[in-house]
């Protein structure tokens, strides 16, 4: 995968595409898959960021066939019927990418559902997300789930005796905790899709440190992250660049079920896709299993 880039991106006319995010890399990654065909759903909050999102990608792709679906990561509700609705709009789903993400709050956060935020919105709503499009999943043509997990997941544990944060809120913690609950969740994804012959692989994927909007919405722009990144601009990467391991992953004959992809330079911090070098703690398999059976019960989903 010498320098691959999104020339490379297989032909993906009649194959469907469900991208979380709106910015940032998520739009990168819609506006990739448009151009190489794909009928490309972007789910997010916002309405308005959604359409200015779709307007962008018609304006550089007149014929894309790119609409904005509403889901609220942080609402099992919002969740459940975005589900739904797409359940009534198509037969089957050919990718999901698990993208959207929140990133450092200084404080402790809450969902509408009372979990903490980082977690509950990158972890939790995707867990949800990905169990209720299953179905549609089920059904597609060599169907992928790519889980975007982030090089802070070097340094995450999963503590479950404070998966909330509620006995102790350090920001940058359970930050790297919910991204390598992102990376376990793509792992036990594809080892239970592999067991229960559910046809579906599991992928997962890092976009280095990238040029987006998530340090600075989640830590505040006059924040020391939310600084560097307004500052010291040239230390990251365009978003363009960090869309490409999921790009990979979700659409390259090569990308390996079960594998973890990044960029193939300076750490994983910028540069080509490549396959990543997996935390030790991410191949724990049996906490990835616990881990699963707790975000089922909290989340009250079973991909039965």
């Amino acid at each position: 995968m010498s320098r691959w880039t999104t020339n490379d991106i297989p032909l993906q006319a009649g194959r469907t595409a469900v991208v979380t995010g709106t910015g940032g890399i998520g739009f990168e990654i819609a506006l990739a898959l448009a151009r190489a065909g794909t009928r490309v759903v972007i789910a997010g909050r916002n309405p308005d960021k959604g359409a200015q999102a779709v307007a962008a990608i018609h304006q550089a792709i007149p014929a894309a066939q790119v609409m904005f679906g509403q889901v609220d990561l942080g609402d099992l509700a919002s969740i459940d019927a975005f589900a739904y609705r797409l359940a009534q709009e198509q037969d089957s789903l050919d990718i999901l990418i698990n993208n959207a993400g929140v990133m450092n709050p200084p404080t402790r956060r809450e969902t509408r559902d009372g979990f903490e935020l980082q977690l509950g919105t990158n972890h939790l709503g995707h867990f949800a997300l990905t169990a209720g499009l299953l179905p549609l999943l089920k059904r597609g043509n060599t169907p992928r789930v790519v889980s975007l997990s982030s090089v802070a997941a070097r340094d995450g544990a999963i503590d479950f005796d404070n998966l909330q944060a509620e006995h102790g809120y350090k920001p940058m913690s359970v930050y790297s905790q919910s991204k390598l609950a992102c990376l376990m969740f793509a792992l036990e994804f594809d080892r239970r899709s592999q067991a229960g012959g559910w046809g579906v692989a599991g992928i997962a994927a890092h976009p280095g440190v990238s040029r987006t909007d998530l340090l600075p919405n989640g830590a505040g722009r006059t924040s020391a992250a939310g600084l560097a990144r307004r500052f010291l601009w040239f230390l990251f990467q365009p978003a363009s660049q960090g869309a490409l391991p999921a790009l990979f992953a979700a659409t390259d004959p090569a990308a390996r079920r079960g594998a973890y992809y990044g960029p193939d330079r300076l750490g994983e911090t910028r540069g080509h896709p490549t396959e990543a070098k997996m935390p030790k703690q991410a191949l724990d398999a049996t906490v990835a299993s616990r881990l699963w059976e707790v975000s089922q019960r909290l989340t009250r989903t079973s991909f039965g």
